[in-house]
């Protein structure tokens, strides 16, 4: 399995995997928030990984 840690991956390779999973999502779960864009720029940018943005959507649903 392919390992998407920023240190894994180059800021394109990022990108790619958020518009590809964006592009899934909305099949079912329409568009996602701005917040949620914001944290995925924050993944493609490098300064979070993807289990923390997990973590913090996932939080933020359960409050």
């Amino acid at each position: 399995m392919k390992s998407y840690l920023i240190k894994d991956t180059t800021k394109e390779e990022r990108k790619k995997l958020v518009e590809d999973a964006l592009t899934i999502s909305q099949i079912d779960a329409g568009y996602p928030t701005e917040e949620t864009i914001k944290l995925f720029d924050m993944y493609i940018n490098g300064e979070l990984e993807i289990d923390e943005i997990n973590k913090m959507i996932i939080e933020s649903i359960s409050k």
